[in-house]
């Protein structure tokens, strides 16, 4: 199966940060982090208390693109 198309500029991969990792455009956050957050029953408050590099809409984005 053909990996889905990221979405510019909310993630970013590189082989210079994080090992190519998908990460929050502009920070160093992997997205899987925001999913292991939610899938272990912490909100999104509590995320974005975590990671505050992380807007809102980005990652409201990034949950919405991972579950289409």
């Amino acid at each position: 199966m053909a990996a889905p198309h990221i979405p510019d500029p909310l993630i970013t991969t590189s082989s210079d940060r994080l090992s190519g990792t998908p990460v929050f455009a502009g920070t160093r956050v992997p997205n899987q982090t925001l999913i292991d957050y939610l899938e272990a029953g912490d909100t999104l408050d509590e995320f974005l208390k975590d990671f505050p590099s992380v807007s809102r809409k980005h990652a409201i984005a990034v949950v919405n693109w991972r579950a289409r």
